[in-house]
């Protein structure tokens, strides 16, 4: 009798310990282990918590701290222990624009250079302005270049700059001409209607062959050109997409819109 008595006792020993390594193993499943205290940051505020869990999104959910769709955070040791700093950094919208398109992107990363490695561009191939270190705010405009385009860009203006040193004048259908400066320029083509059915500029003058849109930051209206290619000009009329070192030619024909395209060209400022 005692001997079924001191295996009843065991089996009821083992199942209690059967029942407790059960309950631990679902404990820890659930991400619970010892109680620690854990610092969030989120929103401009701190909080200390003390939590079992080990789970980040368990913790911050005990904080009263919902991330949205791309918010990110980040722990200030590899794993949630005791003493833990849990900081919460909300997505913002920014512009990156690359090559001829910008795009908006919903970001929670820290610095440009976060950002960029995390779409894919790298560094050796782009030039980021602003600099990779620059912190990321809400509607940050990010412009990349490709070095090789920065590259050729500086050779044509030293070529420029080599040229003007020779001789000030270009070779025209009406000889030779004096100029003042020549712009490295993306230009575009447009028709006379394109601005609105009665073909008046920015500047008054009727929308024909020989009338361009600048921005006027860089070339003022009013000023003549010369374009190899295009002829005599003047900058009399501006646009809403023409921006810094763009040009727009008005043609005679949609055809001739359609040939030229878009592409770089050298504007000579003639001299008033």
């Amino acid at each position: 009798m005692s001997r079924f008595k001191k295996w009843n006792e065991e089996l009821w020993d083992g199942k209690l310990l059967l029942c407790f390594l059960i309950v631990m193993a679902t404990a820890l499943a659930a991400g619970f282990a010892s109680v620690k205290r854990v610092t969030v940051i989120a929103d401009g505020k701190t909080q200390e918590i003390k939590t079992a869990a080990v789970r980040v999104d368990r913790i911050l959910h005990e904080a009263g701290i919902h991330l949205d769709d791309k918010d990110e955070y980040r722990l200030s040791t590899p794993d949630v222990v005791d003493r833990t700093e849990i900081r919460v950094f909300r997505a913002v919208l920014v512009n990156v624009e690359a090559d001829g398109r910008t795009r908006q992107i919903k970001t929670a990363k820290q610095t440009v250079g976060e950002l960029l490695m995390d779409l894919g561009y790298s560094q050796d191939v782009y030039q980021t302005v602003p600099g990779a270190n620059t912190p990321i705010v809400k509607d940050l405009h990010i412009h990349l270049r490709k070095h090789s385009e920065i590259a050729e860009e500086a050779r044509r203006q030293a070529e420029l700059e080599q040229a003007r040193q020779v001789h000030d004048f270009v070779e025209t259908s009406r000889g030779r001409v004096r100029y003042t400066d020549v712009l490295w320029m993306e230009a575009s083509a447009y028709l006379p209607t394109d601005g609105g059915g009665d073909c008046i500029t920015a500047s008054g003058l009727p929308a024909r062959h020989g009338v361009v849109a600048v921005d006027p930051e860089v070339i003022p209206l009013g000023t003549r050109l010369f374009i190899p290619g295009y002829g005599f000009a003047i900058a009399a009329d501006t646009g809403g997409m023409i921006e810094g070192h763009m040009i727009d030619l008005c043609m005679e024909d949609y055809d001739s819109c359609m040939e030229f395209g878009r592409r770089d060209i050298d504007v000579y400022v003639l001299e008033s």
